[in-house]
């Protein structure tokens, strides 16, 4: 009989907090979801996605600290829900200087996982020099959810 490897365990268990340099455990995964109630969610990343900046309302969906956060990369929320393909066509749609929409699925320290539609643009400088990103993110419709939801594990089984 062949299993097929579930993405959840193929992807990365731990995050490594680059000021710190402490170890984050990625907690696994429940079945229940926080409803993101629509206050303004904002981070800001390095060119690498480095976390910089982070504002309460991401803390507090998150439910790490904003000294676990910041130094760490934005996989640190990564649900393994998501497909790797969503953040490979991010990363080619943010580095080339466009704006980049999608909704995802984030967990959360405690496994608990929350949706957000996301938009990411890259930041400058006052002398115009790219210095990596921000993302801002709004709340997702139920009925949103269950369709990009279906999409995502139709892609995860292709991946």
């Amino acid at each position: 009989m062949f299993y097929k490897i579930s993405q959840a365990l193929i992807m990365a268990k731990s995050v490594t907090n680059s000021l710190t340099k402490k170890v984050i455990q990625k907690p696994d995964p429940s079945h229940h979801e926080i409803i993101y109630d629509g206050k303004p969610m904002l981070t800001e990343t390095d060119k690498s996605g480095v976390i910089t900046y982070v504002n309460r309302k991401y803390v507090e969906m998150s439910a790490y600290t904003k000294e676990e956060l910041i130094g760490c990369t934005h996989n640190i929320s990564r649900h393994p829900d998501m497909p790797r393909t969503a953040f490979k066509d991010m990363w080619s749609v943010i580095k080339s200087g466009e704006v980049w929409n999608g909704y995802v699925k984030n967990l959360r320290k405690d496994g608990k996982f929350y949706w957000v539609d996301v938009y990411i643009e890259a930041r400058y400088d006052e002398n115009n020099k790219h210095i990596g990103y921000i993302a801002s993110r709004k709340p997702v419709s139920s009925i949103t959810v269950d369709e990009v939801s279906k999409r995502y594990k139709e892609i995860i089984c292709k991946e």
